[in-house]
């Protein structure tokens, strides 16, 4: 049963949003094309960094935790959380925008992209030498400068909203994977390559990491979804 921990965990992520995909009043189902495109164009390079990760020991699986099969040496779990996850939250920016009018939180734009790109910067600075933290702020950095300031998106403030709700979900599956409620950690961390703050068991830079890769994913949904700004 310890074998299916991880495939799990990507089900039970992924089910309840699929499920409601199909109701008549969210009709998500309509835009699993557009999803599975865009999701695919942000996942290609965050795979390539886990692959290389994986192979510098910067992280590594405990393979008990997964089914046994590996693709360039992820778990083939690792693959499928690029698309479960995103899915999740997508579904659920989706459906928040849908509903709700969320259009206040557009005013905190500069605010938050000002403060998270000084506080990124200071920690990249102090902790230059720690790869893991130095890359997730380089690119998250890069994601709010380019979203902000030249994409000119004004949804940056919703999807900051809407990641903050996500949070318990990302504690929770975040949580198992790290070791929170399980024996061992699923994914295991090189101490010596982040900077060793961890919400309970989880390295704080797995929360900016989420964010860039979240900010990525409704960007490329908007841009090729004819319906979507």
């Amino acid at each position: 049963m310890m074998s299916y921990t991880y495939i799990l965990i990507n089900f039970f992520t992924v089910i309840i949003c699929f499920l409601a995909s199909f109701d008549r009043r969210i009709q998500f189902n309509k835009h699993f094309g557009t999803f599975l495109l865009s999701s695919t164009i942000v996942a290609i390079p965050f795979i390539l960094w886990d692959i290389c990760f994986t192979r510098m020991g910067v992280w590594w699986f405990d393979l008990k935790y997964t089914l046994g099969f590996k693709i360039a040496g992820l778990p083939v779990e690792e693959w499928l959380f690029f698309y479960c996850i995103p899915f999740a939250c997508v579904f659920t920016y989706y459906c928040f925008e849908k509903f709700y009018k969320l259009a206040w939180a557009e005013v905190f734009n500069n605010l938050i992209v000002f403060t998270s790109v000084i506080i990124l910067a200071v920690a990249g600075l102090l902790f230059f030498n720690k790869i893991y933290t130095l890359l997730t702020v380089i690119v998250t950095i890069l994601t709010l400068c380019y979203l902000h300031f030249i994409a000119k998106k004004e949804w940056i403030g919703k999807v900051s909203l809407v990641y903050l709700i996500l949070m318990p979900g990302f504690f929770a599956v975040n949580g198992i994977l790290t070791g929170s409620v399980i024996p061992s950690p699923v994914v295991n961390y090189n101490p010596e390559e982040f900077m060793g703050i961890r919400m309970i068991t989880i390295p704080v830079e797995d929360a900016v990491y989420g964010y860039s890769q979240f900010l990525l994913n409704i960007y490329f949904f908007k841009k090729l979804n004819k319906n979507e700004k």
